[in-house]
Formats: C-alpha cells, sequence, structure tokens
C-alpha cells in the first residue's frame, strides 16, 4: 500500500481548513455532484485596495524598523552630524510620501496595522 503524495496531503489539508472558514465548494467539480464551484470575490477595487494596504503596510514596518535602528545608533555615537541630518531629511520625506500613499488610496495609518490575532497587532501603537 502507497502512501498519498505531499500534493494529495495539502490538498485534504485546504479544503478542511476552508470547511472551518464556512468556504463553500458546490457545484459539480471534481469533488462531488451538487456542490457550487469555489468562489472568489474579485472586485478589482476591492483587490487593488486590498493590494495597495498589504505594501503600504510592508513599507511602514521598514519604515519603524529603519528609524528605530537610526535611533540606537544616534545613541550609541556611531553616526557623524552629517549622517544624522541626512537621516532625519530622508525619514522626513519617506513619513510624507507614506501619508501621500495612503490619502492617495484612501487609507488611514490605523489601517496598516494588521491585526495577528493572538501576537497582536504588526505595528507598534507609539
Amino acid at each position: 500500500m502507497s502512501r498519498p503524495g505531499p500534493r494529495a496531503v495539502r490538498r485534504i489539508d485546504v479544503r478542511h481548513a476552508a470547511e472551518r472558514r464556512g468556504w463553500r465548494d458546490g457545484g459539480g467539480g471534481r469533488h462531488g455532484a451538487g456542490r457550487a464551484a469555489w468562489r472568489l470575490n474579485t472586485d478589482p477595487e476591492a483587490v487593488e485596495r486590498d493590494l495597495s494596504r498589504l505594501v503600504l503596510t510592508l513599507v511602514e514596518l521598514l519604515r519603524q524598523l529603519v528609524e528605530r535602528q537610526c535611533i540606537r545608533r544616534m545613541g550609541q555615537g556611531d553616526l557623524t552630524d552629517d549622517q544624522i541630518e541626512t537621516l532625519g531629511l530622508t525619514l522626513m520625506r519617506l513619513e510624507e510620501a507614506m501619508t501621500e500613499l495612503c490619502d492617495r488610496f484612501g487609507l488611514s495609518p490605523a489601517d496598516l496595522n494588521l491585526d495577528l490575532g493572538p501576537l497582536g497587532t504588526l505595528l507598534p501603537s507609539d
């Protein structure tokens, strides 16, 4: 008797996970008659907004990490006055660009703070 390959196990796991989340597979298809086909909401505006939100969230996370690293290095005295000035201006411009992009896509800074469930939120709430 042979064991199912990883693809078969993965398919089963995905189907069970989908059923636990309340997704429905219904209609013909290869999983049996009487079920409808899998449905995915592909509203272009919703997809664009969600993708924009994800990308801006990642950029904001990186911006905050770089800002914290700069503050740490300033505290240690690793940076010259010119480097501090350059970093400060760069971080200010990046923050302004993030604000403009959020406005353009109709997002607030709070929209970028993804809820990770039991882990809390992705971005610190300063």
